[in-house]
């Protein structure tokens, strides 16, 4: 039989130990959800039996291997997949592994275990079973029994089945080192784990313990919490958020400065940076403010350098026309995603030149800038020194050698690279090979500013993501080094130091000062929030994906410490990993992904949006988009979990209760429930102090899964038929399920502001703030308040729309092979090569070899997406090998070559009138250097025509005439 599963997955693990004590001959096929080998399959693993039968049941295919075990025995496997699994994954997966819930359920799970074993030597009795495979494979990976008290015949157990020879052979291929349970849960196309059933949310099932049939999480709930559920759900007074026109800091409050990484100007921003800086901000931001805290969130686009001249370049515009035309569309992308800047602004801005020539000023003042002279490439075509992005070529360390190397990083091995250490260099706008010239530049000594540094790092209590931390550390270790600020290039702000005036701050130095100046254009007293009076203490969380940390870490704070006047420094870095989509990456060009501007034309609310992004926010590693994933999150998590419960609530309210909450007389039933609430939201709570955005969701989708749970074991539709008492009964349901309705509109208002304030409407009710220091459920809807209007808050995203989506943004790289010869040339795009039709001329061969080099080269450094470039280079060499054989080819016939030369001599005039027009301009601007070569260009291609219509060489026209 063949398996196929994705890399990790326990699952997969499971079915090789079942093959191997069945001795099954298996063949494993790794692939990922979304391989054309198993487009048919709706998770990993999936098995293949040789008759061609699928079995995506690993429990099914237990009881095909070994049929005849017993009863027991299935008992057995149905709780490992349908209990024990979906808590292992929640505890072990990336970002849960903390949470205190997680580890009750699985030790009442371990505890359960150990005790059957106590009375019988394996689990379904005195004989090794398929269950006690199923249970081990699971186990084994986590680190569940070294954690776990009092489980000696659990061990024992464990022990003796890890030393079975089969047991062995399969560590030998698959070492539980690589097995994950974030694997098996990205192993299906609908999003969780939902071939084990962890997201059957509609049913009061989710609620139980997942320990035996009898047991639920009310069990676990203490005197203590109980006391606390009842005690806290009364009437209190309903604080409503109101914010100053202007926030400021304030003494003795927590004041909370909020920053996401500037992006850059020069590009349409994906989902992966929208989640990765300004959506992760706006979330923390809006939960801040709600829970009271005096709350400023700035950000801006980041527009000097070298990378929007690139794109000015390109685009053939000013860089001022570049930055204005993508500031308004990053604007408008980030107005409809509900970001929620108090300002976003630009670094091209008059504040930002004041700001960046003050703290420059500062920091030479206080000796901790040197000049030095330094060898930088000249491109003498082009006259220019060139900044680092302006330089292309191979990468010069050791055993990488990528061609396409930037000369301030390598891209493929992802090291900083010095532009004169690149081998082969080239000028990224004319790719001529430049020269080595000296350049004097200015250097911010951060050798001599790293004790600082360092005694800043040691004594700060530091809330950095773990990414953010290690790359720090890495820095430190190897010794900070002298970094160049300065640029010859015209866009930027100006060096306000004698000497230097023509040259610009470097952006790296530049666009940190961003978040000031931003500040400032905010408020006159933004020094308010960046040198803070002493009695006034403010926390700067700076949200980023992890390439931007050296730079937030390391050289900003340096910069700031430097000018020795008391700035408020990171307290918090914020950095994710990468979201790629589906199973590659973002590109722009190959129409693969969803960019800002796409989500707005899919239809999809920007609430959705919002919320699967932040569920699928990749905080403890890469992770991907998934369309699939992003419809059963809607479906499952909003439609029929949270949107349900809400819905279920309050029309029972309005159809039953004429819309007004009834009197609510609560015993042990709500008490528990409540209890249960209150850690939930114990842990929305301090998920969300850590901007852990992912674990917020889930606490939020606990509370509405307990509310359903609730409903359908209390059934107030029967008690409504009953006894007074019975009505009453079902009176108290009710209202608690409204006030938990109540709840979830506040938790959710930071994640899905539109729909939140929906819900507050339907309620008849405002946001109302949350108490940070007191996680409890309070009354929020009294008795005898009047709710407004139940309308559903969610609609299903059908599998057919979700399919059209996922082909319209799977990319068009099957396009780029057939349109590669139809593109028009332009003003700013290299011309194709001519379409080749087996009669070309060596001639028209070497122009078609040279116009696809010229293609190949532009493209190459417009893109790092070898899908966009690699036909086109693939092209170059079939040209080149069809010159070759031109060359080495016997003459044509001569009527195919009089046709190949008529359209030769039209395509040359053609040429010439463009050339020559060009030459005429490049004249007309006096540079010599830049309109030689030009020239020679215009002369070979008229000696071409003139040898094809039998004229004289018009070079050698010349030459008789000055000797005459």
């Amino acid at each position: 039989m063949k398996v196929y599963t994705n890399d990790g997955n326990p699952f997969g693990f499971k079915l090789q130990l079942l093959a191997k004590f069945a001795k099954c001959p298996v063949e494993v096929i790794k692939v990922t959800i979304n391989d054309p080998a198993c487009k048919e399959f709706m998770f990993l693993p999936t098995v293949v039996m040789e008759n061609g039968l699928k079995l995506f049941s690993t429990d099914a295919v237990a009881k095909y291997l070994f049929p005849d075990e017993g009863t027991l025995r299935d008992e057995w496997l149905e709780w490992s997949s349908l209990k024990l699994a979906p808590a292992l994954a929640r505890y072990l997966s990336v970002g849960h592994k903390t949470n205190t819930d997680d580890i009750t359920v699985l030790n009442l799970l371990v505890k359960r275990l150990d005790d059957s074993l106590a009375e019988t030597p394996f689990i379904a009795g005195d004989k090794l079973t398929a269950a006690d495979i199923s249970v081990w494979a699971l186990l084994a990976p986590g680190r569940t029994l070294k954690s776990a008290q009092s489980i000696e015949h659990l061990k024992a157990w464990h022990l003796k089945i890890s030393v079975l020879p089969e047991v062995q052979a399969v560590l030998g291929e698959t070492p539980l080192s690589t097995l994950t349970y974030t694997s098996l849960q990205q192993s299906n196309r609908y999003g969780g784990l939902s071939h084990i059933t962890l997201n059957l949310q509609t049913t009061s099932e989710s609620e139980k313990l997942l320990v035996d049939g009898s047991s639920n999480l009310a069990d676990t709930v203490t005197e203590d919490e109980l006391i606390n559920a009842r005690n806290s759900f009364v009437l209190v007074e309903i604080l409503e958020r109101k914010e100053p026109r202007t926030v400021l800091p304030k003494p003795n409050e927590r004041n909370i400065l909020v920053t996401s990484a500037l992006p850059y100007v020069n590009n349409v921003p994906h989902l992966g940076n929208i989640i990765g800086c300004v959506l992760s901000a706006d979330i923390f931001a809006r939960y801040s403010r709600a829970a009271g805290y005096n709350t400023l969130y700035i950000s801006g686009t980041d527009e000097y350098g070298t990378a929007t001249e690139n794109k000015a370049l390109a685009e053939n515009l000013t860089p001022k026309q570049v930055c204005d035309k993508y500031f308004d569309l990053h604007n408008s992308i980030y107005r409809w995603f509900g970001i929620g800047f108090d300002f976003f602004g630009r670094t091209s801005s008059p504040h930002q030149t004041e700001i960046v020539q003050e703290a420059f000023n500062d920091v030479y003042k206080n000796g901790y800038i040197f000049t030095e002279s330094v060898e930088q490439l000249l491109c003498v075509k082009c006259d220019r020194f060139l900044a680092d992005r302006f330089v292309e070529g191979a990468c010069p360390h050791p055993g990488c050698g990528y061609e396409d190397a930037r000369g301030d990083q390598c891209d493929k091995c992802g090291k900083l690279v010095n532009a004169t250490e690149l081998i082969r260099p080239r000028c990224k706008v004319c790719n001529t090979a430049p020269v080595l010239r000296s350049s004097d530049q200015l250097f911010l000594d951060l050798p001599k500013i790293e004790p600082k540094l360092r005694a800043w790092l040691e004594s700060s209590d530091m809330g950095w993501t773990n990414n953010a931390r290690v790359i720090a550390r890495s820095w430190l270790r190897e010794g900070l080094k002298p970094r160049c600020i300065t640029r010859d290039l015209k866009w930027g702000i100006p060096v306000p130091l004698a000497g230097f005036e023509k040259k610009v701050f470097y952006v790296w130095f530049d666009a940190p000062y961003g978040y000031i100046s931003m500040t400032k254009h905010y408020t006159s007293e933004y020094k308010q929030w960046w040198i803070p009076a002493k009695n006034v203490n403010v926390e700067l969380f700076q949200f980023m994906a992890k390439d931007n940390v050296p730079f937030h870490s390391v050289v900003f704070p340096s910069s700031l410490l430097a000018t020795n006047k008391g700035h408020t420094t990171v307290t918090n870095i914020m950095a994710t990993e990468y979201l790629n989509y589906e199973d590659g990456k973002f590109s722009k060009s190959r129409g693969i992904g969803v960019f800002g501007n796409d989500a707005q034309e899919t239809g999809i609310p920007s609430d959705i949006w919002r919320f699967y992004l932040a569920s699928a926010r990749p905080e403890g590693q890469d992770s991907s988009f998934s369309w699939n994933d992003l419809a059963a999150r809607n479906n499952s998590d909003l439609l029929n979990n949270l949107g349900n419960f809400v819905n279920r609530a309050l029309v029972f309210c309005e159809k039953n209760f004429n819309s007004v909450i009834p009197v609510m007389t609560l015993t042990k039933d709500e008490h528990s429930l409540l209890a249960l609430i209150n850690r939930e939201v114990r842990g929305y709570i301090n998920s969300l102090e850590k901007a852990k955005l992912r674990d917020g969701i889930r606490h939020m989708l606990s509370i509405s899964r307990h509310g359903n749970g609730y409903m359908q074991a209390q059934q107030p539709w029967v008690l409504l038929k009953g006894t007074d008492d019975q009505k009453a009964r079902a009176a108290t349901i009710i209202g608690v399920c409204a006030n938990i309705s109540a709840l979830l509109a506040n938790l959710m208002f930071p994640y899905m502001p539109t729909t939140a304030r929906a819900l507050f409407t339907q309620l008849n009710s405002k946001q109302t703030l949350l108490a940070p220091d007191k996680p409890f459920i309070n009354i929020l809807l009294p008795a005898g308040h009047k709710i407004g209007k139940p309308v559903p808050l969610f609609t299903k995203l059908e599998q057919s729309f979700i399919d059209e989506l996922k082909k319209k943004f799977g990319g068009v790289q099957d396009q780029v092979k057939d349109n590669k010869h139809s593109a028009k040339p332009t003003n700013t795009v290299v011309k194709s090569a001519p379409l080749t039709n087996g009669m070309q001329t060596v001639a028209q061969l070497e122009e078609a070899v040279r116009l696809q080099g010229e293609k190949v080269r532009q493209l190459k450094s417009s893109t790092k997406d070898k899908g966009v470039w690699q036909p086109e280079v693939n092209m170059l060499l079939d040209l080149k090998k069809q010159l070759t054989n031109a060359q080495a080819a016997p003459p044509t016939n001569a009527l195919s070559q009089t046709v190949v030369n008529d359209e030769r001599i039209k395509e040359l005039e053609d040429h010439i009138t463009q050339q020559g027009e060009k030459v005429r301009k490049l004249k007309a601007a006096g540079d010599a250097s830049v309109w030689k070569p030009e020239v020679e260009f215009l002369l070979q291609l008229k000696k071409e025509l003139f040898t094809l219509t039998g004229a004289s060489d018009p070079t050698t026209q010349g030459k008789n005439k000055k000797k005459k």
